[in-house]
C-alpha cells in the first residue's frame, strides 16, 4: 500500500509532514510518497537530523504550493504544478492508494472533485469527521463541504455516513439522525422536512437505521452514530462542540489551580485528565475522509503536527482497507430519490 502526502500543505509543513511520514513508515510498514519542493524537503530533513530517507519513503518534486487564500475554483488552473494538485493526479493515475493533505479545505474539495472525481452517481462529496460522545463516537456529515444542499444530497450523505460508520465503528446498524431544531417530524425548514421523509423511507427499506430528528445537544450525549446535516449547519455544530470542549478544559484548569488542595487533586486525577485531553485532541484523530470521492482523500487539520500526520496516514490506510469507496459505488442505486418524489435535483 502507498499513501501520497501533500508535504507542503498546512501551518507546520513541511517539518510536520516529514516527521509524521517517517514515523508512519516505521510504525505501519507502509510506503509513503511525499510530494513537495524537494530541495526544501531535503534541507528540512538535515535540520531535523535525518541524513537518509527511510527505504519505504520517496520524494517527488512539486514546484508550487496551494495558498490558503487561493480561489478554490481556479486552483486546478492556476496551481497545476502544486503539491496538492500533483498528488491528486498521482492518486487518480493509480500511483498511490490514498491522498492526505492539510492544505486549503476548499481547494482540496474542488481539486479532488475535478481530478479524482466523485463516485459515479454521487451528487456531492462531504466531509465526515468523527467526534467523541458520551456513548462512543459520532460522525457529522456534512461538516463543511456543502453550505447549500438539496434533500437528495442529504439522503446520500446519510447513506455514505452509515456505510462508513459500519466500518469505522464496527456497528451493524449505525443510528442515523437528522440535525434539526426539534425532535418532532414537523420541525425545521422545508429542506429538513423533505429530507426527514426521504430518510424515513430509506429506513423503512432497510438502507439505513434512521432514528429521526436530533438536536445539537443530543449529539455529544451519544443519541446517534451519524448526524446528517448541510455543510453550514454541520460546521457550526462541529466548531461549537470543539469550542465548548476548549472552554470546559480552561475552566477545569482554572479550578485545579485555585489552591494547594485543588492542585493536589489535579495531581491525583492527572491520569484521567490526560485521557480526557487525548480524547478531545484532533491530533490523535488524524483527519477526516472526503466521502463520495472515488478514491480515499483525507483532509488533515491545518495545524496538524507530526503526530497528527502519522495518524492521518493510519486513517488513510484504514480507508483503503475498508473498501468504503467501493461500497458506496456498489450501493449507489439505494441512494437515489424515490420515483414518486417531487424534489428538485441540483
Amino acid at each position: 500500500m502507498k499513501i501520497i502526502l501533500d508535504a507542503m500543505g498546512g501551518d507546520n509543513a513541511p517539518e510536520a509532514f516529514l516527521e509524521g511520514a517517517f514515523a508512519a513508515a516505521k510504525a505501519y510498514d507502509v510506503n509513503i510518497l511525499l510530494v513537495g519542493r524537494v530541495e526544501q524537503l531535503l534541507a528540512c530533513m538535515k535540520n531535523l537530523g535525518y541524513n537518509d530517507l527511510p527505504k519505504n519513503v520517496e520524494l517527488m518534486n512539486a514546484d508550487d504550493v496551494v495558498d490558503m487564500h487561493d480561489d478554490p475554483s481556479t486552483v486546478l488552473r492556476t496551481r497545476k504544478n502544486s503539491s496538492m494538485v500533483l498528488g491528486l493526479k498521482l492518486l487518480k493515475d493509480g500511483e498511490g492508494d490514498a491522498f492526505v493533505s492539510a492544505g486549503s479545505t476548499g481547494a482540496l474539495l474542488s481539486a479532488a472533485t475535478l481530478v479524482v472525481k466523485r463516485v459515479k452517481g454521487i451528487r456531492r462529496a462531504a466531509f465526515c469527521p468523527a467526534l467523541p460522545t458520551k456513548t462512543g463516537r459520532c460522525m457529522i456529515i456534512d461538516a463543511g463541504a456543502n453550505a447549500e444542499c438539496t434533500p437528495e444530497f442529504l439522503l446520500q450523505f446519510a447513506c455514505m455516513g452509515s456505510y462508513y460508520a459500519k466500518k469505522q465503528f464496527n456497528l451493524e446498524h449505525p443510528r442515523v439522525g437528522l440535525l434539526n431544531n426539534g425532535a418532532e417530524d414537523t420541525k425545521g425548514d422545508e429542506l429538513r422536512k423533505q429530507t426527514y421523509h426521504l430518510l424515513k423511507e430509506a429506513g423503512e427499506r432497510g438502507v439505513i437505521h434512521f432514528v429521526g430528528n436530533v438536536e445539537g445537544r443530543d449529539v455529544p450525549l451519544g443519541a446517534v452514530d451519524v448526524v446528517v446535516c448541510d455543510g453550514f449547519s454541520g460546521n457550526v455544530l462541529l466548531k461549537s462542540i470543539e469550542g465548548t470542549a476548549m472552554f470546559m478544559g480552561s475552566l477545569m484548569k482554572r479550578a485545579f489551580k485555585k489552591n494547594l488542595l485543588t492542585k493536589l487533586g489535579a495531581a491525583l486525577a492527572m491520569s484521567g485528565i490526560k485521557d480526557l485531553v487525548s480524547l478531545l485532541d484532533y491530533n490523535s484523530v488524524g483527519g477526516t475522509m472526503l466521502l463520495g470521492i472515488s478514491k480515499p482523500v483525507i483532509k488533515a487539520h491545518g495545524s496538524s503536527n507530526a503526530t497528527a500526520v502519522c495518524n492521518a496516514v493510519r486513517q488513510a490506510m484504514d480507508c483503503v482497507s475498508s473498501g468504503i469507496c467501493e461500497d458506496i459505488q456498489a450501493n449507489i442505486d439505494q441512494m437515489t430519490l424515490p420515483k414518486e418524489a417531487d424534489y428538485a435535483k441540483a
